[in-house]
Formats: structure tokens, C-alpha cells, sequence
């Protein structure tokens, strides 16, 4: 690997490692978000082979974090996971109607829960 690649992964990985739990879910909004807006230009541009592996990225992050919920938690979990399963839905449906915007209605609920959890991580 190129020495001028080493150490920007280096400095992510070293983030991922020292982070909060909180500024983890952070950190996976933004990459859902970042995919999923991927796929949805994609989509618009009509290329539907990187769409699909773009959508396919999001959903696995919102796979893992439907995974990482403590439903004995409560029912903030139990609301998020109802969030996350919609979340889910739309983008199969947005992907069966090939429908951009419905991808962007999951950016923005994501989006909102992404400032959420900003405001209760500890400054990074």
C-alpha cells in the first residue's frame, strides 16, 4: 500500500477503536447516510448494478445496528428498532420502484437520529 494511504487508515482506524460507544452509532449513521446517497445517485443516473451494492452497504449498517440494540433497554430501543425495520422496508421498496426518493426519506430519518446521538457523544 502507498505510504501517502497508510496513514489516513491508520488515523480512521485508531478513531473507530478509541470511540465511544455513542459516537460509534455516529460514525455508522454517517456511513449509512454516505452509502445510501451513493446508491441513490446512482439510481437517478440509472446505473442499477452500483445502486443496488450501494443500497446493499446502508442496509448492512442498519443490520448491525438493529443487531446491537438492547431491547432490555426499554422503549427507546424498541422505538429504534421499529425505526431501523422501516428503514429497511422503504429501501427494498425504493429499490423494487426504483425510486430515488424514497432513499432520501431514509437519508433524512437517518439523518435526524444521526443529530440526536450527536448531541449525547462526547466531543471527539
Amino acid at each position: 500500500m502507498p505510504s501517502h494511504l497508510i496513514a489516513p487508515n491508520a488515523y480512521k482506524e485508531s478513531a473507530v477503536l478509541t470511540a465511544p460507544p455513542e459516537r460509534l452509532v455516529v460514525m455508522l449513521y454517517d456511513g449509512a447516510r454516505r452509502f445510501l446517497t451513493q446508491g441513490s445517485a446512482a439510481m437517478t443516473g440509472g446505473d442499477l448494478a452500483t445502486a443496488n451494492e450501494r443500497l446493499q452497504r446502508g442496509e448492512a449498517i442498519l443490520d448491525e445496528l438493529l443487531a446491537t440494540l438492547d431491547l432490555s433497554a426499554g422503549e427507546v430501543a424498541e422505538r429504534l428498532q421499529a425505526i431501523y425495520l422501516f428503514c429497511l422496508r422503504r429501501l427494498n421498496e425504493a429499490r423494487v420502484a426504483r425510486d430515488p426518493a424514497m432513499i432520501g426519506d431514509v437519508c433524512g430519518l437517518l439523518g435526524e437520529l444521526r443529530e440526536a446521538w450527536a448531541q449525547i457523544a462526547p466531543a471527539a
